[in-house]
């Protein structure tokens, strides 16, 4: 098996319903961590973990605790490696541990919640800066909750650029050459199995049935024989690493460290450490998977390696980092979509939307046939704040390659609408309508389009019309808080009171209850701190 052949996700599992809900719901704005805070707590309270470059726990670390103006305060860690430090004022504070004559990076934070939580590190891996255009010198030292810092622009702008972030994961490789029609790869289950059955305790039926597995993500079937092959060649670096995949595949998380912890011991290389990397992330630590990361692109600064290193930085929300990555490995492989893609999400995410908008065009030129540039740039064009350069043409070529696609012409439709003003002339408005009747009818699931039919119906003043529009996108979903809202306005100016009461109230209800789930989801992505030659840490440099 190929290292780097198996991507961290079933990609059939990334295909989603064509009109997923698009529309930026209106949320309560979000206080960054240096913004003022009108309501400070009495007491808050800084909690985490202590553990080596392997993820350990390291247990009676000294910890100290500094605060401008007050004594050091100090503490040492748990059986698990944990500490606590209580009944502490709002401000920054720097923790740091200690371990063995070895420190931790330390970490400075701004303090205002009842409880901040934070993972130091002891003996990370001591390697030299990488040099880029722009000359940058980070260091990924720890963990914490999501603050919100690294996010720019309204609630709605941030979290767009959170899900183009975890789209950014799962963008495609380039596709693998074809296999020849002589491999092994062409045998069958059944003459596997016979081979097997033959030899039942022998390494090549184990290992080529496994590889099979393997290679069809069957990662349950493909542990077991795997694991007989390595009993009769423990030896085997190949098998080993197919090994290491499966289990990783098949969520056995402790199994696969220990096995890609031998790998790195006999073969210190790139793609161990990229294995290295997704092993931790998937098993939350996300910490050790950024630094195996980066490893992985010291020793072979593949395409491969620069895009699971930026992506990993990307999701955590080090932003700069992950766009000061994409840009090396967009300049190292001019040709890579998909690195020009990402690098677009997180030139958006540090709300540089028109730089973020030339290079998903640019991806688009590269491989004009393939959607996932033109989603990201549609997407951007609707959060972004203003119409940006060059989307409108692109966005017109993608309806025009899919015609039958109803997101090719919702995207469009709204990219012409926005480059046109928030009143379009007849023109506009008659194209933009066609455009967006087209997906619904394409779609009629397609709740965004039916909400922005209503919304083109309300620029004329036509409620009418609009409330038709608005209460087919709530049959579509029923959970869109925009409809219900725009709903309520529409009958509040014909004069229907009382359903806008009820619309405006469901609204309201609608938005508490996602405010609260995307909070949930924000605080399960840990951010990550970064030290940038040798300034204070933060989250958003």
């Amino acid at each position: 098996m190929r290292p780097g052949s198996i991507r961290r996700k079933d990609h059939a599992a990334r295909r989603r319903h064509f009109c997923r809900s698009l529309a930026a719901l209106v949320f309560s704005a979000i206080v960054c961590g240096s913004c003022l805070f009108p309501q400070q707590p009495a007491a808050i309270a800084i909690e985490g973990k202590v553990s080596n470059a392997s993820g350990a726990p390291i247990a009676n670390a000294p910890v100290r605790l500094e605060h401008a103006g007050s004594p050091p305060a100090n503490s040492a860690t748990t059986a698990d490696g944990r500490f606590m430090f209580r009944d502490l004022a709002p401000g920054d504070y720097t923790v740091i541990a200690e371990n063995a004559g070895r420190r931790s990076a330390p970490v400075t934070i701004h303090a205002v919640q009842p409880e901040t939580h934070v993972d130091l590190v002891i003996g990370a891996p001591a390697v030299p800066a990488m040099e880029f255009a722009d000359n940058p010198n980070f260091t990924v030292a720890a963990v914490t909750d999501w603050t919100a810092a690294g996010g720019h622009g309204s609630d709605a702008v941030l979290r767009t650029s959170e899900a183009l972030n975890r789209d950014a994961l799962n963008l495609k490789p380039a596709a693998p050459p074809p296999l020849d029609a002589t491999t092994d790869w062409k045998q069958s289950e059944s003459v596997l199995r016979a081979a097997l059955a033959a030899a039942p305790h022998a390494f090549e039926p184990n290992h080529k049935l496994g590889e099979l597995y393997l290679r069809e993500e069957r990662f349950d079937q493909a542990v077991g024989p795997l694991e007989s092959a390595y009993k009769a060649d423990p030896g085997n670096f190949e098998n080993e690493y197919d090994l290491a995949l499966a289990l990783k595949g098949n969520v056995q998380i402790p199994e696969a460290r220990e096995h890609v912890q031998k790998l790195i011991a006999i073969r210190d290389s790139g793609d161990v450490h990229r294995l290295a990397g997704e092993i931790h992330e998937k098993g939350g630590d996300s910490l050790a998977a950024v630094h195996e990361f980066e490893l992985a692109v010291r020793d072979d600064p593949s395409e491969q390696n620069y895009f699971e290193w930026g992506s990993e930085l990307l999701l955590h929300r080090a932003v700069w980092q992950a766009r000061d990555v994409f840009t090396a490995g967009v300049k190292a492989y001019p040709k890579s979509e998909r690195m020009l893609t990402a690098l677009g999400a997180a030139l958006f995410a540090g709300a540089l939307y028109d730089q973020a908008a030339q290079r998903l065009c640019e991806a688009s030129d590269l491989n004009p046939a393939d959607p996932e540039p033109y989603t990201f740039m549609g997407k951007v064009e609707i959060s972004a704040p203003n119409p940006l350069p060059c989307v409108e043409q692109k966005l017109e070529r993608y309806a025009a390659q899919r015609p039958a696609d109803p997101l090719a012409n919702y995207f469009y439709a709204m990219a012409l609408w926005k480059q046109n003003g928030p009143r379009p002339d007849p023109p506009t408005f008659a194209r933009v309508h066609e455009l967006l009747s087209k997906a619904v009818t394409l779609d009629p699931q397609c709740s965004d389009a039916y909400l922005q039919l209503g919304v083109l119906e309300a620029t004329r003043r036509d409620y009418q019309k609009a409330i038709g529009f608005y209460a087919k996108a709530i049959d579509a979903n029923p959970q869109s808080s925009e409809a219900h809202y725009r709903l309520g306005i529409a009958y509040d100016r014909m004069g229907e009171k009382e359903k806008a009461a009820q619309q405006l109230a469901l609204h309201e209800e609608l938005k508490k209850q996602q405010a609260a789930a995307i909070e949930e989801q924000r605080r399960e992505v840990k951010q990550f701190l970064v030290v940038v030659e040798g300034k204070k840490l933060d989250a958003n440099p």
